[in-house]
C-alpha cells in the first residue's frame, strides 16, 4: 500500500500553498543607447547594444 494523507487539506491551506504559483511580469529597465525597454542583464532586442560599447547584434 502507498503513502494516504491522514486528514483533508483544508482550501484555506491549500490556497495559501498556491499563493506563490502566479506568474510575475520581469522586471524592465531602459536602454541606454536607444531608450527603449528592455530586460536587465540582456542585449537590447532593437539596437543590440549590451553596454560595454559594442554592438552585438548584427547590422544587415
Amino acid at each position: 500500500m502507498g503513502a494516504l494523507p491522514k486528514r483533508k487539506i483544508s482550501k484555506g491551506r491549500k490556497n495559501r500553498r498556491r499563493a506563490n504559483d502566479s506568474l510575475k511580469a520581469p522586471k524592465m529597465s531602459k536602454c541606454p543607447k536607444c531608450g527603449k525597454t528592455k530586460r536587465p542583464h540582456f542585449v537590447c532586442e532593437f539596437c543590440g547594444y549590451y553596454g560595454d560599447g559594442k554592438d552585438l547584434k548584427k547590422n544587415k
